[in-house]
Order: C-alpha cells, then structure tokens, then sequence
C-alpha cells in the first residue's frame, strides 16, 4: 500500500488537480475544468491510508452511490489510471456525456500499442482489444486493426462485455 505521502505526490503530479486541504489531515482534489457539476476527482484522502476516486463516469469500476472507488491499496500504476480516467471523465461535454473534450481526444491519436490513455480490455483467452477515442468516435482495435467503431461508450462498453470482455486495470 502507498503512503499518504506517496499518494498526495502522485495527485500533485496532475497539473489539472487543485489540492484542498480538509479536516482531520484530509485532503481532496478538484478538477475546475470539469464540465459537469462534479469536481471532486480524489475525496478525503486520509494519513491513514483511504482515499477515493470519483468513477462514476468511467465504467469498469465498483464505485459507491456517489460514484468514487476506494483506492486505499492501489499501487501508483493503478492510482495514476483511475485519476487520469477520472480527469477524462469529467472533460466530456455535458450535453454529451460519453464524448470526450477535443484535448482528452487528442490523446489518443496514436494507432500504436496501448498508451496509457488507452484501455485495454481482455477476454478469458487473454485476447485483448483496446478501446480509445478519437475524432468524436469510441474505437475498438485488435492490435491495428479496427475491430469495431461507436457513437458513445455505452454502446462500446455494451458490445465489448457481450463479447465476453473485461475492462483490464493492469
């Protein structure tokens, strides 16, 4: 498990992030370029060791009713994915939740192996495809080649679970 000082570090680290200092040595994390009334991405982070995430946006985590994930022991790989995951999230417009910002987009301009604005999603095989999101489309790609093309991520999402596919946090 991370320390809190460890985990503070790595949440300073995303320059879209403003740190705001809480009661009892909590701390949470604001993403004001969000375009949705959330804003909280990490909440209550504690020297004790819990801290969440918000996901509620994301897809393939277990979140609470408020939509955050308890990161508590995610290692640094993990806790970087869910916060980058989350600052996508909320950069999508409004008045099309499932589409992200033209700057979250231009990330994953690359056709390329997975980055890590990319996900990567495996079956029980261990075949992977990789979702990514370019020029207003959610594509799915079997190495290079382009497996499928959707409007929203609900509807990638849907195909690729019942594909038999799995949202791989690795």
């Amino acid at each position: 498990m991370l320390t809190f000082e460890q985990k503070i570090a790595i949440l300073d680290s995303f320059p879209e992030l403003e740190r705001r200092n809480v009661s009892l040595g909590r701390v949470n994390y604001h993403f004001e370029g969000s375009t949705h009334e959330k804003k909280t991405v990490g909440y209550r982070f504690h020297p004790n060791g819990n801290g969440y995430v918000f996901a509620g946006l994301v897809g393939g985590y277990e979140t609470d009713d408020k939509g955050f994930v308890n990161v508590r022991d995610y290692s640094e790989e993990q806790l970087r994915e869910i916060i980058g995951a989350s600052i996508r999230s909320l950069s999508a417009s409004s008045d099309s939740p499932n589409r992200a910002s033209s700057a979250a987009a231009s990330a994953f301009a690359s056709n390329a192996a997975p980055s890590s604005d990319e996900e990567v999603w495996t079956d029980e095989s261990g075949q992977e495809l990789i979702l990514k999101f370019e020029e207003e489309t959610f594509f799915i790609y079997s190495g290079v080649n382009l497996e499928m093309a959707f409007e929203t991520r609900e509807e990638a999402e849907e195909y690729l679970a019942e594909e038999g596919f799995s949202f791989n946090r690795r």
